[in-house]
């Protein structure tokens, strides 16, 4: 008996093509509304779905498919002889496949000016309606919900005539899972409007939809299990965008850890060099290329470099990978990896290399990069999340406020910036020695503010490094004089942080007093 199809999408990508191909096949089409029209016009013999159900399209096209002959033929189960018993007794003919995408509401709700109302007419029923029956009942009936899924059915109908049981329910899943992202998407927009018409960043519900990218070996620690997933829709650029040129299976923590060294060095234009070890830089600099910029950045820490993350915001080519082959790493990543450069870590097939494109953007007259970044943080708590918007916030010397009577000069203002630039990825406390587009010295994760002005001067110490008429950045004010004391002790000359201590005029009495220059950011960087 020959099979028969319902076509109804919004999206008609690929539509005609598929039609066309079924037709071929044999296969018997029905459609609805904008669709059928298309299908009609380009020849090829649909039945409208009014004609089976005897009842026409109606409410504007809200009510066409909400019928026991749609849904009779989509529910029955071939294998009860009731159910087929009732189909015969009451003419409805069974659906074998069901070709459906939904309103577009998601596109529809992220346009400037979109009213409530647009969104309103762009909830699907009669589509979902459809997909839930077809996917319910998967054993007997095929549900396209993508057109990418087009060509997978299309080979199993002409190798076998009929799709395999595999494909029916894996094209189910997908179906639900639509299904539940269409749900969140109308659930999220709604939750999120205000009395006053706009809508709040934070809905009073959040669903969010995330899909698996792997299962990993383990979580954090050997005893933990975990999976990697990625937004629905990742903001170009980011991690989970990757694709892996060589190695072995990324870590939770590889993951965890190649995130943070990525994210630092996006933010750069110039050509820079991050390492992180254990989600915290341990050495950042800027170069004329990769390999300037990553022998500079080894130099601050090269033990904590060791079995570490290198990130690169340029091309990675033959001579900045012949250098870093020289060390131990575990993840190495660039926005690209000239073949030259993977031909050098050919003997090391363990070293996990992945190459995520970066797109170029014009700014201020040259190329910079357009940086996929989250619009919110997620942390779970107990039986919780926290959520806010990222740290986005990206400082200019117009933002800076002198706050000392020394005046930075021109180079400093620019080993400012990079220090504060550095120092929003370091955890708090945070402590970040810089010159010359260098980190010279890292303190992070301390209780004490002191503890980590010390600890960087300690590693800057047992890296052979000089700190004299180096800039500091603190991720949050001084709350006392100690500690601007201790860098300018180890040979800080000028100091940024955020300012808005009750103790800032003795902070700033002490600067004057030591002859150093301080400005003021009026911006915290807190990472916990």
């Amino acid at each position: 008996m020959a099979l028969t199809a319902l076509l109804s999408v919004s999206d008609k990508t690929g539509i005609v093509d598929f039609a066309r191909a079924l037709h071929g096949l044999g296969v018997r089409l029905l459609s609805t509304g904008g669709t059928a029209q298309l299908l009609a016009k380009e020849g090829l013999p649909v039945t409208e779905v009014a004609e089976v159900t005897g009842f026409p399209e109606m409410l504007d096209g809200r009510v066409k498919t909400l019928h026991p002959k749609v849904h009779g033929g989509l529910l029955a189960r071939r294998d009860l002889p009731a159910h087929m018993a009732a189909l015969e007794e009451h003419g409805i003919a069974t659906i074998d496949l069901l070709v459906v995408n939904l309103y577009p509401f998601e596109a529809t709700v992220a346009k400037p000016g979109c009213t409530l109302e647009d969104a309103i007419e762009n909830i699907d029923i009669g589509g979902p309606a459809m997909v839930r029956s077809a996917a319910k009942n998967w054993k007997d009936v095929g549900v396209l919900t993508d057109a990418a899924q087009y060509p997978t059915a299309l080979a199993e109908l002409r190798a076998h005539g009929r799709l395999s049981d595999k494909t029916r329910f894996a094209f189910s899943v997908a179906a639900f899972n639509r299904i539940a992202q269409y749900d969140a998407a109308i659930s999220n927009y709604l939750s999120a409007l205000q009395d006053d018409g706009t809508a709040s960043a934070f809905p009073a519900q959040s669903n969010g939809s995330f899909i698996k990218l792997q299962d990993l070996r383990y979580g954090e620690n050997p005893h933990q299990q975990a999976a990697f997933y990625r937004d629905l829709h990742p903001a170009p650029g980011s991690l989970v965008t990757a694709r892996q040129l060589q190695g072995k299976e990324l870590s939770y923590n590889n993951i965890a850890d190649a995130d943070a060294a990525w994210e630092c060095v996006k933010s750069f234009d110039s050509p820079a060099c991050v390492i992180v070890k254990h989600a915290n830089p341990c050495g950042v600099a800027l170069g004329a290329d990769p390999l300037e910029a990553y022998s500079k950045a080894l130099k601050t820490d090269p033990t904590s470099a060791f079995g570490g993350i290198i990130a690169f915001n340029q091309p990675l080519d033959a001579a900045a990978a012949q250098a870093v082959v020289k060390q131990f790493v575990e993840v190495l990543m660039a926005p690209a990896v000239t073949p030259e450069a993977l031909e050098v870590f050919k003997g090391k097939a363990n070293v996990r290399i992945l190459e995520i494109p970066l797109e170029g953007v014009q700014r201020d007259g040259r190329t910079a990069w357009a940086r996929g970044q989250n619009a919110q943080d997620v942390k779970r708590v107990g039986s919780g999340l926290l959520v806010q918007s990222a740290d986005n916030h990206e400082l200019t010397l117009a933002d800076l406020k002198v706050v000392t009577r020394l005046q930075p000069t021109p180079q400093q203002l620019q080993d400012l910036l990079f220090a504060w630039k550095v120092a929003k990825y370091v955890k708090s406390n945070a402590i970040v020695f810089c010159k010359d587009g260098m980190t010279m010295g890292v303190g992070a994760g301390q209780m004490s503010r002191l503890d980590s002005a010390r600890i960087a001067s300690i590693k800057a110490e047992h890296a052979g490094l000089d700190l004299a008429g180096t800039a500091v950045a603190s991720d949050a004010f001084f709350p006392f004089r100690d500690g601007l004391d201790v860098v300018v002790d180890a040979g800080a000359t000028c100091v940024i942080q955020p300012g808005g201590s009750m103790r800032d005029q003795e902070v700033i009495a002490a600067a004057d007093e030591r002859g150093v220059a301080m400005v003021f950011s009026g911006v915290r960087h807190f990472r916990h």
